[in-house]
């Protein structure tokens, strides 16, 4: 299970709004005789994929599988019915499937068919790899999470702006992994007009693998001589503005190939970050990687929505004055502060990746 689990995570940030599988088929003499994980794009499912490199052998093997397989028609046959076709003898799964369109119908079925079925081995682990599909099911929005590249006193630049580089290329390379593994980048306005980022994923092989990148900008002020815009028809690039821009403005951005999204309007010309969750949710976006700026990350941690934080910390201090992470979120007590825990701490390079979970949920 756990192999599967690894050939899972191959498929973050390739084939949402599917979740991620794994499968791995053993033979009645244990030896493992065909591997798959769901392709991009969200098919052919991991069990597809490992019923065709298998073949014949399949016959009376055990399916190890991080996720019930499937029950329902869409673009593809169930996986139900391919194992059943298959002489598949036993059926192993981490997690029950909570799409209602199957929600146990997949074991029910197998189990019809006279295939010995478990649930639970690896639980935990599978809910970790699959909390984004789990979290659009449940809360229909994507995971997020909230990724800072600080100094130990918690800032992302100087007081004058200059912020190239608080970290070391080793955690740059693990950022862009964070990357690849995400369907979607969020960044506010503010960061796009200090440092006119590309946000791709430029690591060598997963060049391909660059989210979708969005921009929170409720003023649209966004240039369109920005590199986001000049390069939206080669990366999908999507801005959520306010309800009543400028037409004209509108129709500029269109043209050069970005997608605007209008969205009501909340206090002080800010956006409603719920909603903004809620509409990428809608799009079947599961896996959301916010990284930046400071206002951005402080509406989604007032309203608690920050699921997940990746923090970088650099051995070094800028002081007071220097730019803080997050926003100001006007708490009068420490007992109202945002709380995670602590999921794991690794050096990278001179760095230290400190990655946490929110409390009672997902992990």
């Amino acid at each position: 299970m756990r192999i599967a689990l690894g050939l899972a995570e191959r498929g973050l940030g390739q084939v949402a709004p599917n979740p991620a599988v794994g499968c791995v088929l053993v033979s009645p003499e244990g030896h493992i005789v065909g591997r798959g994980w769901t392709q991009p794009g969200g098919r052919p499912h991991a069990e597809t994929e490992a019923l065709s490199r298998a073949g014949d052998r399949a016959r009376g093997a055990t399916a190890y599988v991080t996720l019930e397989p499937c029950a329902h028609h869409g673009k593809t046959p169930p996986c139900a019915d391919a194992l059943i076709e298959a002489g598949i003898a036993r059926v192993v799964a981490a997690l029950e499937d909570p799409d209602p369109r199957v929600s146990g119908g997949g074991l029910e079925k197998l189990r019809a068919a006279g295939i010995v079925t478990e649930i639970g081995l690896c639980a935990a682990e599978a809910a970790f790899v699959n909390a984004g599909f789990l979290t659009r099911i449940r809360d229909g929005r994507p995971l997020v999470t909230l990724k800072a590249a600080t100094t130990l006193d918690g800032r992302i630049a100087t007081h004058g702006g200059d912020s190239k580089w608080i970290t070391g290329v080793e955690a740059r390379r693990r950022s862009h992994l964070l990357r690849a593994q995400s369907d979607a980048i969020l960044v506010g306005s503010n960061t796009v007009l200090a440092d006119d980022p590309e946000l791709t994923c430029r690591l060598p092989g997963l060049e391909g693998r660059s989210p979708v990148r969005i921009v929170a900008d409720g003023r649209l002020r966004l240039p369109l001589t920005s590199r986001l815009v000049m390069t939206a028809k080669d990366v999908p690039t999507w801005v959520f503005t306010r309800e009543g821009t400028d037409p004209y403005r509108l129709e500029a951005f269109r043209d050069l190939g970005v997608e605007v999204i209008e969205l009501p309007a909340i206090e002080d010309m800010l956006l409603d970050v719920e909603a903004m969750l809620a509409e990428l949710g809608r799009r079947g976006l599961t896996r959301l990687l916010v990284e930046g700026g400071g206002q951005i990350s402080a509406a989604l941690l007032a309203r608690d929505l920050v699921d997940r934080l990746v923090w970088f910390h650099a051995p070094s201090i800028v002081g007071g004055d220097g730019l803080p992470a997050i926003a100001g979120l006007g708490l009068d007590r420490i007992a109202d502060a945002r709380r995670f825990v602590r999921h794991h701490l690794i050096p990278v390079g001179e760095d230290v990746m400190e990655s946490y979970v929110r409390p009672g949920v997902i992990a």
